[in-house]
């Protein structure tokens, strides 16, 4: 009770505060300059009055004093307004104080301003300032609207300001010292280099992957990147300072044209990124369309057919409709657990609490200080990093099913071209390893083909088992491997058959010798888990190129020199021209 009755009493206080500050800010009290203050906002001190006539001369306004009245809106920004706006501030300079201070206005796109330092009733000091007041030959000499002002001590002056724009009417007016100046300068143009760096990184990032992966997810990265550092180069000077000073049609168009650019790579990102199964079927149109719709939109106005405050308007509705668009996918993804919606989900938030910001700035709701000034280019700096890291998990999520992809194709091949029993090649794989080395056999590179068939395989098989069968054969298997080269291709063609190839003989006896090698391995019995077994080997056998130089005839041959073997007595080594006495092998090969 005792916190409620406190937190009651301190909101009472504030409203009271509020009651009674509210009709002095209407007073726009003079403001006095002293010797130690390097800053002095002026804007308490500001009063307005319209000239929606454009008639209003200085020597006008100067009669008209009693007219001007405080500005209703928030601080350092009077809205969206069509006509001219005079403002009127007056303020005195201490008795210690004088000399140089420097008026600054720090809105880099108002269009025109007049500025009058009058003292007594005459115009003392008078500048041209404005986006649109500037041309090459006389580059803008700081990011923002500033002149030198010379003040008197114990002088009392009117500053009267004449402003008009197309867009919004931000008029953050302050009077430095030519230090504090330079230094709020310094400040302001090393934060505008590191952000726009960051954005360039981020653009040369994304045309990198595009260009080297040819991926269109980056191109469409890279136009939201894009606007937003067009639009920070406008909104903050930067662009008239160093790149296209003096010219009026960007300063008039680029504005809104970064926008759409941004509003068109929005559309088409989340497109990219949120199709899938479970999208809606008319989400891909209607994201394209949107893309379609800023693109002629961006065409009309860049030709003058649409007024700034008509494509403002537009734009008010485009920049928020992908967002929008995108959440219900997002939301979606959060749900089934990926972490692309969060991140979504936390770009548009970024993104909605930036540009209401920036409208109740445009609007006069919300007052202009360096938060809400920097604002959007904060925000859309943090949703484009947030976007890159969309871009990584979508890029992970590409390699991993790229991975997957291979792993399965690999998986598919290996059983296509592999014994399951044994892990040899079969013979998919064995006419592979063929066709690959026949091409390359010449006399001095001989290919030697062994088709083997084992000797009283058959009675092991059915005295002990299937089983010990197949523990036969892998141990054949791993018998036959560790008897030839690595280079060398073991394969079962099924059954108790093997076939080895060996490449890079330099002449036929090596043959008949790696063939009597294989015959001597096998009068070694197989130590199997429970019992040993003891079984022989009938080898036949064909070079290439001197007994054929395809596959077919040589797997032909070395087979019918392995039969004439088994009726010759078993466990020998033959190499024959004669014709196969049984056709198995040469069926399974063909």
């Amino acid at each position: 009770m005792f916190l409620l009755r406190r937190l009651a009493r301190l909101l009472g206080r504030w409203a009271l505060g509020w009651l009674v500050a509210v009709p002095l800010l209407g007073l726009a009290a003079p403001l006095v300059v002293h010797e130690d203050t390097p800053q002095l906002d002026l804007w308490p001190s500001v009063s307005i009055l319209p000239d929606p006539g454009r008639q209003l001369d200085i020597a006008q306004i100067l009669q008209q004093a009693a007219q001007f009245e405080p500005p209703r809106g928030a601080h350092s920004t009077l809205g969206l307004r069509p006509e001219p706006v005079w403002l009127r501030v007056p303020f005195s300079v201490d008795a210690s104080a004088g000399l140089q201070r420097v008026l600054d206005i720090d809105y880099p796109v108002l269009n025109r301003i007049d500025a009058y330092l009058v003292r007594g009733g005459q115009i003392e000091q008078q500048a041209l300032m404005g986006n649109l007041q500037m041309d090459p030959e006389h580059p803008r000499a700081s990011r923002s609207h500033s002149m030198i002002v010379q003040l008197q001590p114990g002088q009392s002056y009117t500053l009267l300001l004449r402003i008009e724009t197309t867009g919004a009417m931000v008029v953050p007016i302050t009077l430095s010292t030519p230090a504090a100046f330079l230094v709020q300068a310094l400040r302001e143009q090393m934060l505008q280099g590191l952000m726009i760096g960051l954005s360039l990184c981020l653009l040369a990032y994304s045309l990198t992957h595009w260009l080297g992966l040819r991926d269109l997810v980056f191109m469409k990265y890279a136009l939201i990147v894009g606007g937003g550092l067009l639009f920070s180069l406008l909104q903050f000077g930067i662009g008239a300072q160093y790149l296209w000073p003096g010219n009026h049609w960007m300063e008039l168009h680029l504005a809104p044209l970064a926008a759409l650019m941004s509003s068109c790579g929005f559309f088409l990102f989340f497109e990219h990124v949120l199709l899938g199964p479970d999208s809606h079927r008319f989400f891909s149109r209607v994201m394209k369309g949107g893309a379609m719709l800023t693109v002629v939109v961006a065409l009309v106005f860049a030709a003058d057919g649409l007024t700034t405050r008509a494509v403002s308007a537009i734009i008010g509705v485009l920049g928020l409709t992908p967002t929008l668009l995108a959440l219900p996918g997002a939301i979606r993804r959060v749900r089934q657990g990926d972490s692309m919606g969060i991140y979504i989900l936390l770009g548009a938030l970024l993104y909605f609490s930036a540009a209401a910001t920036m409208t109740g700035v445009i609007f006069g709701r919300i007052p202009m200080n360096g938060w809400t000034q920097h604002s959007v280019q904060l925000a859309t700096l943090l949703d484009t990093m947030l976007l890159m890291r969309l871009l990584s998990l979508r890029s992970t999520a590409v390699q991993h099913a790229a991975k997957r992809a291979n792993q399965e194709r690999d998986a598919m091949h290996s059983l296509a071209h592999t014994d399951p029993l044994t892990g040899l090649p079969n013979r998919r794989g064995l006419s592979a390893a063929l066709t690959a080395a026949l091409p390359h056999c010449t006399i001095d590179n001989l290919v030697a083909i062994f088709v083997l068939d084992l000797d009283g395989f058959k009675p092991v098989n059915d005295r002990h088992g299937h089983d010990v069968g197949d523990e036969l054969l892998i141990a054949v298997a791993d018998r036959l491997q560790q008897l030839m080269r690595h280079n060398d291709v073991v394969a079962r063609m099924g059954g108790d058959e093997f076939v080895v190839m060996a490449g890079g003989l330099l002449r036929d006896e090596q043959a008949q010798e790696l063939g009597q090698e294989l015959l001597d391995a096998f009068r070694e019995p197989f130590q199997l888990r429970e019992q040993r077994c003891l079984v022989g080997m009938t080898i036949g056998y064909a070079l290439a190129p001197h007994d054929g130089s395809d596959a077919l005839t040589l797997i032909k041959r070395a087979d019918a020199a392995m039969y004439l073997g088994k009726q010759e007595g078993k466990h020998c080594l033959r190499r024959t021209d004669a014709e196969p006495t049984a056709p198995g092998l040469l069926e399974a090969l063909a």
